[in-house]
């Protein structure tokens, strides 16, 4: 859909006041493109509501009219998640930032969708609380429960689908569901609140979630181990999770990628595999202890080195740089773009994975990075080149495919955190065989006319 008709312009515009639907070309053009190397097509108009009811009303009408709609958060997706395929309506969801209530004595929140996540922190950190999911990006909560998000702590606090207690969903025809509820617990019928959480606003669109926190951690312990070898360093990150150390965090960077970090932030690391770890605790004698024995299991392990001490300033530096490699990579290569792997594996095969990875970059002669939230099986591999040179791209598309099939082999997943989006659409039959059929049944009983973020997830 290229553009709106008259009658229908004037009928969205109906829907919200006048500064919040537009059909200009700046605003439409904003909202064709994400950090991936993936594009939209120019979408007919984008629209601001702020209540359930004004999605809901608008949500009926394009229905009825057969306009697509493709939900917007911030723009953050690394696999064109947010992108409109098909022109039509893009539902920009960023006005729709309230946040309700933060309630300290349920260890809850309920919140509007465009609320972002640093700004959620900001306000439950008065109360002493803090909602965990930190996938770097200051994302909104309506993005992160559409890409069930997750990050560097997922290991101790979990991914976004665990933090989800209650919903407002409107679904695709504007019919307004609530699912879940403020307990703790329910065996109350279908898990309806977690088939939304991931489904990457295929499904419907959230409008309220009340969501769990927790409480800020007192103390913090960082830690650095570096190794001769790849491999050795992932092979110790089944111990230390092995262990009941229970970090909060625990990722696996190259020497590559330390390189240049060191060099945009002047961090001084050395330029070896190294493993970053944080532990979260409530006193220090504890933590104390706690790296004493994971330094011991390091050392076991082959490390050339173990550093911990690291003062808050320099620990929040540390951690911005790597919630920053993939700017970082970006910067680096000025004029290129990046091929993300995601792949999520068991702990056990990730030493495999990681050196399978590095070997299919020195093969293909590939500028590629390897790196991860190794301690959930979490892979990345950060991939540098020109979307219009076909051979050097497709080269990249065959490093892609390699690494997801192996991980399947394994019992892993092609996305661990970013989603399918338009990237990964390809990977759905191959991991999930019957179930995906299931899923496209799903899709089409929900919105038997296409029209809800069309062109993801499915082929």
């Amino acid at each position: 859909m290229q553009q709106f008709t008259q009658t229908q312009m004037d009928a969205l515009s109906d829907f919200v006041a006048p500064d919040r639907f537009s059909t200009g070309q700046s605003n439409r053009e904003l909202h064709v493109r994400d950090i991936s190397p993936h594009r939209g097509k120019l979408p007919a108009g984008i629209i601001w509501p702020v209540t359930t009811d004004e999605v809901s009303d608008i949500l009926s009408y394009s229905y009825a009219q057969g306009i697509p709609v493709t939900p917007w958060g911030a723009g953050t997706s690394t696999e064109g998640n947010p992108l409109p395929v098909q022109g039509g309506l893009v539902m920009d969801m960023t006005r729709m930032n309230r946040i309700i209530a933060i309630r300290p004595q349920d260890l809850q929140a309920d919140v509007q969708p465009g609320v972002f996540r640093k700004t959620l922190n900001q306000h439950a950190g008065r109360s002493g609380l803090f909602f965990p999911p930190d996938p770097g990006a200051d994302a909104t909560i309506g993005g992160m429960i559409a890409n069930n998000a997750s990050g560097v702590q997922t290991i101790r606090y979990g991914a976004t689908r665990d933090y989800v207690m209650r919903l407002v969903v409107v679904l695709p025809d504007g019919r307004v569901i609530h699912t879940g509820g403020k307990a703790h617990k329910s065996s109350s019928g279908y898990d309806l609140t977690r088939l939304f959480v991931g489904s990457e606003g295929t499904l419907g669109v959230v409008t309220e979630a009340t969501l769990k926190l927790a409480g800020i951690p007192v103390v913090h312990l960082a830690a650095t181990a570096t190794f001769d070898s790849l491999e050795a360093a992932s092979k110790t990150v089944a111990v230390l999770m092995g262990s009941g150390l229970a970090p909060a965090a625990l990722e696996l960077l190259t020497p590559e990628l330390i390189a240049l970090m060191n060099r945009e932030k002047d961090l001084g690391l050395d330029e070896k595999p190294s493993l970053f770890c944080e532990f979260h605790g409530i006193s220090e004698a504890a933590l104390s202890e706690t790296a004493s024995l994971a330094e011991a299991l390091c050392r076991d392990g082959g490390a050339l080195d173990f550093k911990t001490g690291v003062k808050e300033r320099e620990r929040k530096e540390l951690w911005r740089a790597r919630h920053e490699a993939w700017e970082t990579i970006h910067r680096a290569y000025p004029g290129r773009e990046t091929l993300i792997v995601d792949a999520a594996v068991p702990i056990s095969s990730y030493p495999q994975m990681v050196v399978f990875s590095q070997q299919q970059l020195d093969e293909r002669n590939a500028v590629g990075f390897v790196f991860g939230h190794a301690g959930d099986g979490n892979l990345h591999v950060v991939m540098v080149g020109d979307p219009a040179d076909d051979g050097e791209w497709a080269s990249l598309e065959a490093i892609n495919d390699a690494i997801v099939h192996r991980a399947v082999e394994v019992g892993g997943t092609c996305t661990g955190e970013h989603g399918i989006g338009i990237g990964k659409r390809k990977f759905m039959r191959l991991e999930h065989g019957e179930g995906y059929v299931l899923m496209k049944q799903i899709k089409d009983l929900m919105d038997p006319k296409g029209l809800m973020n069309p062109g993801k997830m499915f082929l």
